[in-house]
């Protein structure tokens, strides 16, 4: 990879980052008052809506025939699983929490970019993811006794959010955007549908237009990221994602009355110069 790529790489990482704290700030809005799998369900179908133009102009044979579908299938089926279990986080644990406990993600995501993708190890990758994870750790310091159900959610989730990582970079070699995107739309989508029905209740029209709101940040946040692990390789584009809990931690303060702690400020420092870091680094010739 050259330098202009990575800084594209880093630029759509960060723009990646931006649109997924959106919708955390939106799903945190509407609580817990629906069942999480409902919620994802809904957000899903909406993206369906939302990509059917980019749909016309797919060709959907070629996805079907081949080894490649299975790639798709699995990553659909995990990621779907992960995307429950954040929407559970996401109602019953703080903002800044659910987004710190994610970055055990990035761990996962640049071991199996060097075990699966041949990824080189540099030091300064994992030191900076290192470094970010660590800023991560002092943030969760004050409750790390209370084990909370919707923590665990989000710590089972991020190794399935590592492994859609892993697979949407292998499938970047053989297929454009809008087919990796669109295709586990689809998968997530009819993979929800039998646990929603059977928590089913009918959303009001507001719950469906903030549902709707948040199938579009996040339809375009998968656009960017596949687009950041196209430009990029993917232990390059990990310690960015770090700048996400600092976002996240703004939002709860702002929108949310959710005041951070010393720890947290603390703890977002270290992640922003991890992030700087590695960024400052990769841009320097290689």
């Amino acid at each position: 990879m050259n330098q202009k790529s990575t800084v594209k790489g880093i630029a759509w990482m960060v723009l990646t980052g931006l649109l997924f704290v959106a919708v955390t700030g939106i799903v945190r809005h509407l609580g817990s008052d629906m069942n999480p799998i409902q919620a994802a369900f809904i957000r899903y179908a909406m993206g369906v809506v939302i990509m059917a133009p980019l749909f016309l102009r797919m060709r959907w044979t070629r996805i079907a025939s081949g080894p490649r579908i299975g790639m798709f299938l699995i990553r659909g089926l995990v990621h779907g699983t992960g995307v429950m279990l954040w929407f559970y986080a996401m109602a019953h644990i703080p903002i800044a929490e659910v987004t710190a406990l994610s970055f055990t993600a990035p761990i996962f995501t640049t071991i199996g970019a060097t075990l699966f993708l041949g990824e080189k190890v540099r030091a300064r990758r994992i030191g900076a993811v290192l470094m970010g994870f660590a800023g991560t750790l002092i943030i969760l310091r004050p409750g790390i006794a209370a084990i909370d159900p919707g923590a665990i959610a989000q710590l089972l989730a991020a190794p399935l959010f590592a492994a859609s990582f892993i697979l949407a970079k292998k499938l970047t070699e053989t297929d454009p955007t809008r087919v990796i995107v669109g295709a586990l739309t689809i998968i997530v989508t009819l993979m929800l549908l039998g646990p929603a029905l059977l928590v089913w209740r009918t959303p009001t029209p507001t719950e469906l237009g903030w549902l709707f709101a948040t199938a579009s940040f996040a339809t375009a946040g998968h656009l960017t990221l596949v687009q950041a692990f196209r430009a990029a390789e993917i232990t390059v584009t990990q310690p960015v994602a770090f700048l996400q809990l600092v976002w996240a931690t703004l939002l709860g303060y702002y929108v949310f009355g959710e005041t951070p702690d010393m720890f947290t400020w603390i703890g977002a420092a270290v992640i922003v110069s991890s992030a700087t870091y590695i960024a400052h680094r990769e841009l320097k010739n290689r």
